[in-house]
């Protein structure tokens, strides 16, 4: 027979259900809240923290922190979680900046309702009735059983949203935006530094004493970074950049990148498409960036292999060159640094003899995603080459490769995987500076082309050769 046995609470403890963050005073077999058995465990009611009564932080050992306080939950967004490390960490604060209009409000409603917990989930809007947010949930799609659990507050006062806190006890928290919270304590004024700096400091100390996960929306200025002041990125654990560019699909490319992230890596990167049932994750990302054409490639175009986390995508790299309209030559470049553009050009010019110091450069990403890594040179290179001589490259090749200011092309990382995600996308050729380690017998075996198997021999020259033929690269007639 089974008896249910006391548990004796000690002082400043309290029993929380892990599967939804209900917390109760006492022990019971089955949580009120989510209806689970045997859920709840004894945890500390404020670690770190002042206590109730006014007494002073106490330490604790870190051996007796229960694991389970650092496990992730999964957003239901699966190019999300792939930016985030895995999912949802509890207990942190992500803050996600983007232009208006951009989607910020649509995504978190969407991990509002997809999130994979059982617990309750506040949506907290200073900018929207709650009408709207209806309406817009209803247009979207989303599950009525997700939807259900959505708690509402159409309000910016950290008074009331506090209380509310207390009284819902969410194990996720949208704020939509952070620009629109307001306390008395900070002035009257909401949106300037100091009212976002106390008010995110109080929700952040809400989630650290909790098992809740905290989302705040903000603003971007036009230099393209959060509105406020620096300090509220380091209040947070992570930061997320959402971004979008036109597309000729049935909607708009969206594109989520992390620059802070105390549980996962920075190099990750979440591609969606906006349409009429909100964001949808981008599940084949191969033909995204290629431009699909019948016959020659027009000159000024190259395919890079470019990495972006762990994954590899190819793009295309467009190029064009005219004559300067004034004294100075310029490059207008928004998806590829202009620095890392100018640099690529003085090699082409040093090395090849290809002058480009007269003449004016456009460099563009088809799709509109903004490039990174140091593998897209040795491809921005022959598109810039291409674009002033008006030789067209031959199709089905793919490039990646670092190129040094002395002209020679550096290696990359995973170069094998590069290789093989062009083989996969039907690319016969792969033009590449060969690396250590590297399993070129792939490329090999795949009929793709390495520079030389000698690395000292890998070059600008020798590449532009490989590529072109027996064409002089020096000298040229830039007509």
């Amino acid at each position: 027979m089974y008896y249910d046995v006391p548990v004796k609470k000690q002082k400043g403890q309290i029993f929380r259900c892990t599967s939804c963050g209900h917390e109760e005073p006492k022990w019971l077999g089955r949580c009120p809240e989510c209806g689970e058995w045997n859920t709840f465990v004894e945890t500390a009611a404020a670690r770190g923290g002042a206590a109730e009564d006014g007494a002073l932080p106490r330490s604790f050992p870190l051996s007796s922190v229960d694991p389970m306080e650092g496990s992730r939950v999964g957003s239901g967004i699966r190019e999300l979680d792939r930016v985030l490390g895995g999912g949802m960490m509890k207990r942190s604060a992500v803050l996600v900046g983007g232009e208006p209009g951009i989607g910020k409000s649509t995504l978190l409603l969407q991990i509002a309702a997809l999130a994979e917990t059982k617990g309750r989930v506040l949506y907290v809007s200073g900018e929207e009735s709650a009408g709207q947010i209806r309406m817009r949930a209803d247009r979207m799609g989303l599950d009525a059983a997700g939807t259900g659990r959505i708690e509402i507050c159409c309000s910016g006062k950290l008074a009331g949203i506090e209380k509310i806190l207390d009284a819902v006890k969410p194990v996720l928290v949208m704020i939509d935006s952070v620009q629109t919270l307001q306390t008395d304590e900070a002035g009257p004024v909401p949106g300037t530094v100091n009212q976002m700096k106390f008010c995110s400091f109080e929700l952040v100390s809400w989630i650290k004493e909790h098992d809740a996960v905290l989302f705040l929306a903000a603003h971007v200025t036009k230099e393209g970074i959060i509105s406020g002041p620096r300090t509220l990125e380091h209040m947070v654990d992570t930061v997320l950049y959402f971004e979008g560019a036109s597309s000729a699909g049935d909607g708009d490319n969206r594109f989520l990148r992390a620059v802070k992230n105390r549980f996962g890596s920075v190099d990750e990167i979440g591609i969606f498409t906006m349409g009429e049932k909100g964001l949808r994750a981008v599940d084949d990302t191969g033909l995204l960036f290629l431009v699909r054409r019948e016959g020659t490639l027009p000159a000024g175009v190259a395919t890079a292999a470019v990495l972006e986390g762990s994954r590899t995508i190819l793009v295309e790299i467009q190029a064009l060159t005219v004559p300067a309209k004034g004294a100075m030559s310029r490059v207008f470049s928004d998806k590829i640094d202009s620095g890392r553009v100018s640099r690529v050009a003085a090699v082409l010019e040093k090395h090849l003899g290809l002058r480009l110091s007269d003449q004016d450069l456009y460099v563009n990403v088809a799709g509109g995603m903004r490039i990174q890594d140091v593998g897209v040179e040795l491809a921005l290179a022959f598109a810039v080459y291409s674009a002033r001589t008006g030789i067209p490259l031959p199709g089905g090749t793919a490039i990646a490769g670092e190129l040094s200011l002395t002209g020679e092309t550096r290696p990359v990382r995973r170069l094998s995987g590069r290789v093989k995600t062009a083989r996969n996308m039907g690319f016969g050729s792969f033009l590449g500076p060969p690396s250590e380690g590297a399993r070129m017998e792939d490329a090999e075996a795949s009929g793709a082309q390495t520079l030389a198997a000698d690395k000292s021999a890998a070059d600008i020259r020798a590449a532009v050769r490989a590529i072109f033929g027996k064409i002089a690269v020096t000298n040229e007639k830039n007509t």
